[in-house]
């Protein structure tokens, strides 16, 4: 059967699992039978309602932290949304109020899982909400309807709920606490990162500006750099943005040694390609550089020509005065450690006129799920040159506002726009 032939709508209501489909603003899109029969909901009452208008909480739950559950099934769909990532939640107490009775509420037990719709841009476009009721297991009474007088097996069955009430509780709490240092150590890679990372300034008389932004939630942040140096000899630059694999203070703390070394080795390098070769050899004695990868332009505005060499990185745009965009991407080698003997590294020139605008940034600008990095390279260098008469400071602000997604990326992304 060919992808055409299937109706999907018919898959969705005959999944076996509950399932629902909740829009960004938590709105029901969708909601499959099984979904409606468990949750004693017919379709017109939840589809294009509020998630917790269809269910409110109950204003009768015991004010003890044990019936949470709207509380947590809201900041579990808001880290959905936030971080691009699938969350199984612990389980949890929400009780529903009966359709047919209004103020009467059962109580209810349930184990959720929500997993992200990703939209063309990468940005979360549905919530997929998967609910399996585990009521029946948690009010384990033994031996009713089956004959038994109810002690012996009630009172294994008392034990059964206290114990996975107990361990789902202990789950919840320690995911919790996990979050909370997640945040931490966050908080405190971010601060390293901007402390070492260097402001936007003005590169002799140049003018050039910097933006970095970190990844949302904790995924690959504190990896990506960047660095503007003035070179010995003439008027001349250098000009560089990097990626480091990994996330929180160990890249961060990779990042500040491979840019250290990036910007000392610039400065008595008779070329890019020399300063990415010493660099390489850096590398593979700094634990945590594997795959590293940096991109690294000498600009002499004396003679109007950039010269450059890639080490695994995306290619900087050059935005001629005419519009015309230029890949510089003829000098492009593999990643700083991926030989194990050093090979000398290549490089190009290109010439440009007075007024161009040369764009460096990491892969978190360009790069989306499930689309091809050309896309987004005819993405970036579209804005580029729309925008290419503005200032730096509003090219950068209008590049980054086009590109990224609404909700923020996925991979931090680095970005420095410099002026010719």
């Amino acid at each position: 059967m060919n992808d055409t032939a299937i109706d999907y709508t018919a898959v969705f209501q005959a999944l076996p699992g509950a399932v629902a489909l909740l829009t960004p603003e938590l709105v029901y899109a969708e909601a499959n039978r099984e979904f409606l029969r468990v949750s004693g909901r017919r379709r017109e009452q939840l589809i294009g309602r509020h998630v917790f208008e269809a269910f409110p909480d109950n204003p009768d739950n015991p004010d003890d932290g044990a019936a949470s559950g709207m509380r947590n099934l809201e900041a579990s769909l808001r880290r959905v949304l936030a971080t691009g990532e699938r969350e199984a939640m612990a389980l949890q107490r929400y009780d529903v109020e009966s359709s047919e009775r209004p103020g009467e509420w059962d109580e209810r037990y349930w184990s959720p899982v929500n997993a992200p719709v990703h939209g063309p841009d990468g940005s979360v476009v549905l919530i997929v909400h998967r609910v399996e009721e585990v009521t029946e297991l948690i009010r384990a009474r033994g031996g009713r309807g089956a004959g038994g007088d109810g002690k012996g097996t009630g009172s294994r069955g008392r034990v059964l709920e206290a114990e996975l009430y107990t361990r789902a509780r202990e789950l919840q709490e320690l995911n919790e606490r996990l979050r909370l240092a997640h945040a931490r150590e966050r908080e405190v890679a971010l601060a390293l990162q901007e402390a070492m990372l260097p402001a936007g300034r003005q590169v002799g008389h140049h003018r050039a500006a910097v933006r970095y932004r970190p990844a949302v939630g904790a995924l690959n942040v504190c990896g990506d750099w960047y660095d503007l140096v003035d070179l010995v000899g003439g008027n001349r630059i250098g000009v560089s943005v990097g990626d480091v694999v990994g996330h929180g203070l160990e890249a961060a703390g990779v990042m500040g040694q491979l840019r250290s070394a990036l910007s000392a080795a610039s400065r008595v390098a008779a070329g890019p390609a020399e300063a990415l070769n010493v660099l390489g050899r850096y590398a593979h004695v700094v634990d945590g550089a594997e795959s590293a990868t940096a991109v690294t332009t000498f600009i002499d505005f004396d003679h109007h020509i950039i010269t450059y060499s890639s080490a695994g990185h995306p290619p900087p745009v050059l935005v001629h005065t005419d519009g015309r965009v230029e890949f510089l991407d003829r000098a492009t080698d593999p990643p700083l450690d991926a030989r194990p003997t050093p090979v000398p590294r290549p490089q190009a020139r290109t010439a440009y006129d007075s007024g161009a605008t040369l764009a460096l940034y990491t892969d978190g600008l360009v790069e989306r799920r499930r689309e091809d990095i050309d896309t987004g390279l005819a993405r970036l260098a579209e804005a580029l040159a729309r925008h290419r008469e503005a200032d730096p400071e509003s090219l950068a602000d209008a590049v980054l506002l086009e590109l990224l997604p609404p909700g923020g990326a996925t991979d931090d992304t680095a970005l420095v726009i410099v002026r010719l």
